[in-house]
This record gives C-alpha cells, sequence and structure tokens, in this order.
C-alpha cells in the first residue's frame, strides 16, 4: 500500500488508472496532426459534393482553429477529447448526408477517410509525454503501485502509443473502449481495469483531464479522482471541465507517492 498526496489531499491505494490523451501523452503532439488530416479530407469530399463552406470544426468536433482555420488546440470538453471513434464517425458522417450522401455510404467514406489520416499518424509514430510523466511513473513502480490505462481509444492503438513512448511496460492493464460494453462516463472500464490488476475499487485512484475521467472513478467506488490540468493548475477554467475531481494538479511534479513500509503483527 502506498499514499498519493496533492494540495493537501491524501489516499492510500494499492493502484492507479490513467487516462492517455491528454494524460499519459500531449494530445495535440499526436492527434494534431490527425485532425488536421482528416478535416482536410472531409473539406475536400464536401467540395466535390457541391455543399458550400467549410467545416465546422468548432462547432462539429470541438476543434480550436486560427483566424485561417487550421486546427491549434481543442475543447477538454467536447468530442474529439472525449469521444469514441464510432461517436466521430458519427458526426462526420452527419455532414456528408446532409450534403447528399446516403447514411450507409457516408459512414463508409468517413471510414475510408480515417484510415487514410490514421496511416499518417503511424507513419509518423509521434507521441510525447506529459513532463514529469517518466520520473511519476518511475515513483509508482518504486512504491509497488499497480498501473492501468483505461481510455476511449482502441486498445491496439493505445498499445501502439504507449510503445511510442516507451512506457508500455509500465501497465499491468490496458482497457480500450473497445473491451466494454459501456464507455466513460460510465465505470465499465475501471471496474475491468481493477478486476486485471486484482483490487478493489476502493483501493484505486484515478488520474484523467476529463470530466467523464472523473465521473468513471466516482462511479466505480474509486478512493480519489485527480484531474490534470496542464496549463491551468487549479484555476477556475480548470475547476469548471473537473467539477468532479477530488483534487486538480497542473501537472505531475504537484504529486507525491509516499510508501508504506508493511509492519508484522
Amino acid at each position: 500500500m502506498a499514499t498519493i498526496e496533492a494540495h493537501g489531499h491524501q489516499a492510500a491505494c494499492r493502484a492507479i488508472l490513467f487516462d492517455k490523451d491528454g494524460t499519459l501523452l500531449n494530445f495535440m503532439s499526436l492527434w494534431g496532426s490527425w485532425a488536421a488530416a482528416i478535416t482536410g479530407l472531409m473539406e475536400r469530399k464536401l467540395a466535390e459534393l457541391g455543399s458550400p463552406g467549410t467545416l465546422n470544426k468548432t462547432v462539429l468536433l470541438g476543434l480550436h482553429t486560427d483566424e485561417e482555420n487550421r486546427v491549434i488546440g481543442y475543447d477538454k470538453t467536447g468530442p474529439v477529447a472525449i469521444g469514441s471513434e464510432e461517436e466521430i464517425v458519427a458526426l462526420l458522417a452527419s455532414t456528408l448526408y446532409a450534403a447528399g450522401l446516403p447514411w450507409n455510404e457516408a459512414v463508409t467514406m468517413v471510414r475510408e477517410l480515417n484510415a487514410t489520416a490514421m496511416a499518417e499518424l503511424k507513419r509518423k509514430g509521434q507521441a510525447v509525454p506529459l513532463a514529469g510523466l517518466r520520473d511519476f511513473l518511475q515513483s509508482c513502480r518504486d512504491a509497488g503501485l499497480k498501473l492501468a490505462v483505461v481510455t476511449s481509444d482502441s486498445t491496439s492503438e493505445t498499445l501502439e502509443h504507449l510503445e511510442w513512448m516507451g512506457i508500455r511496460d509500465a501497465f499491468s492493464s490496458v482497457v480500450g473502449r473497445d473491451r466494454v460494453l459501456r464507455g466513460k462516463p460510465g465505470p465499465d472500464m475501471a471496474l475491468l481495469a481493477c478486476r486485471e490488476l486484482d483490487v478493489s475499487p476502493g483501493e484505486v485512484v484515478v488520474i484523467g483531464d476529463s470530466n467523464a475521467d472523473m465521473q468513471m472513478g466516482k462511479r466505480a467506488g474509486v478512493v480519489m479522482t485527480i484531474g490534470i490540468a496542464e496549463g491551468y493548475g487549479e484555476d477556475e477554467q480548470a475547476a469548471s471541465y473537473l467539477r468532479d475531481a477530488d483534487v486538480i494538479i497542473a501537472g505531475y511534479g504537484e504529486l507525491t507517492i509516499h510508501h508504506e513500509e508493511v509492519r508484522s503483527g
């Protein structure tokens, strides 16, 4: 057993469950190029269909754009941040359907365009871990904590991204959206990870960058939920989109792991 501490909040735990995008890795370093690629492909397809105007990336997907409609950021409460692949495909397909394609053809087309964008992502193989993550993972290992990843991404892609960052071996369980019936904010992923780690939810801490992560943890009955808001910390904006977090941190440097020695009776 170990104790995790942040800003005066403490919890004894045996395991930690991490979200992936925005929690383990920098979101834009990985998904920024994908977002630019898929929206560019969609805009060309809409133009072929004679649809006027450009794709509203902000309203549709929760992407932030500059004055030239280039992707520069994302809404942490939006579809790209916390939606599943199936949900993103449906949102994009709705624009092709509105432009005149039958729904089945629209879905098939989006899946083909997404495969092209994902192939470019894999070619680059770029995933940047958050500052301080490697040191924090080492502290967890030193304290004997069990670690898992619970993510709305697919399990296979998650394993690939962990390999790119060189941290795959740190995690004993990896649970993607494809492994459970209900995704976040439901408790299914957290509960499955607990079973695979052989711990009870009351011995577990969840770390994530969205309120869906916090809600997943609460519904599973974990002992503490920690919201990570890189660049924001405990300010008003972070508090608004991580409202169910027990504590909010700006980075892993604000977390401390205390190893508790086992006492014999």
